[in-house]
C-alpha cells in the first residue's frame, strides 16, 4: 500500500517527523502560538466565554482534576467533582495529607498548575505519531473514567463524557496529522487555561458555590510564607514557561 500525504498540510508531511522540514515546523508552530495568544485574550473578554465554551469546560475539568489527583497522591481521598453550566466547579477531597501544610499548599497549587504540566506533556507527545495517538487515547479515557468515578453533577455527567468521546474519535480516526495537531492544540489549551480566570490567581478570597472561600493562591499563602499575589504571579509565569519550553522541544530539529 502506498502512503499518501498532502504537501499543503504541514502536519501530514512524512518529513515533519524526522525534523528535516523546518518550513513545516515554522508553519505549525506559528499556528499554535497564535492560538495560545488568541485564546488567552478571548478569555479576558465576555464574548470569549461563549466562543471558547467547550474549552472553558475542559479547563475547569483540568483544574479540578488537578486538585483531586494531587490530594490522592498525598494520601487523601478524592470524593467527587462538581461541574456546572457556567464553567465553574469544585473538587471535594477528605482525609489527612502527607507533608502537612506543604501538602495542602501542593493540592491548592495543583489546580492552576496541573493543567499546564499535563499540557506540556501532551505537546511533547506530539513529536511522535504513535505517542500523539496514545496521548489522545489516554485523555479521552481519563475524561470518561472521571465521569464514572468522580463527577457527580448532572451537567458534568453529560459534558465530560461528550468531550471524552470527541477526543477518542480523533484518536481512532485514520488521520495522523489530525491526531498530532489535536494533541498539540489541546496541550496549548491546557497550558493557557491558567489564564482563564487571571483575576482569580491574584485574589485572596473568591465566591465559590455561594460561599466566600480562600482562592488557590490564598490557600497556598495560608500554608506557606509570602503573600497570595506572589504565588499567583509565580504560577502564571510557570505556566507560560511550560508552554514555551514544551513547544521549543516539540519543534526542535
Amino acid at each position: 500500500m502506498t502512503n499518501r500525504w498532502n504537501k499543503d498540510n504541514p502536519f501530514d508531511d512524512p518529513q515533519r517527523w524526522d525534523g528535516s522540514d523546518s518550513k513545516s515546523d515554522r508553519v505549525g508552530l506559528t499556528w499554535l502560538v497564535a492560538a495560545a495568544i488568541a485564546t488567552s485574550l478571548l478569555w479576558q473578554l465576555p464574548i470569549g466565554n461563549y466562543i471558547l465554551y467547550p474549552f472553558s469546560i475542559l479547563a475547569t475539568w483540568f483544574h479540578e482534576m488537578g486538585h483531586g489527583l494531587m490530594a490522592m497522591l498525598l494520601g487523601g481521598n478524592f470524593q467527587q467533582l462538581q461541574m456546572f453550566p457556567n464553567g465553574s466547579g469544585f473538587a471535594v477531597h477528605s482525609g489527612s495529607l502527607f507533608l502537612g501544610p506543604v501538602g495542602w499548599a501542593l493540592v491548592a497549587a495543583a489546580g492552576p498548575m496541573g493543567p499546564p504540566i499535563a499540557g506540556a506533556l501532551f505537546i511533547l507527545a506530539s513529536r511522535s505519531r504513535q505517542m500523539a495517538r496514545y496521548a489522545l487515547l489516554f485523555l479521552g479515557a481519563m475524561l470518561i473514567g472521571s465521569a464514572l468515578i468522580w463527577v457527580r453533577s448532572l451537567f458534568g455527567l453529560v459534558a465530560v463524557p461528550f468531550l471524552g468521546a470527541a477526543v477518542l474519535a480523533i484518536a481512532l480516526s485514520g488521520y495522523p496529522w489530525l491526531q498530532v495537531f489535536a494533541i498539540q492544540f489541546l496541550g496549548v489549551q491546557a497550558c493557557v487555561s491558567t489564564y482563564h480566570q487571571m483575576d482569580y490567581l491574584f485574589t485572596r478570597q473568591a465566591n465559590i458555590g455561594g460561599q466566600v472561600l480562600l482562592s488557590d493562591s490564598g490557600q497556598i499563602a495560608q500554608n506557606l510564607l509570602l503573600p497570595y499575589w506572589f504565588w499567583g504571579g509565580l504560577m502564571a509565569i510557570a505556566s507560560l514557561l511550560l508552554l514555551v519550553k514544551s513547544l521549543q522541544i516539540a519543534y526542535r530539529n
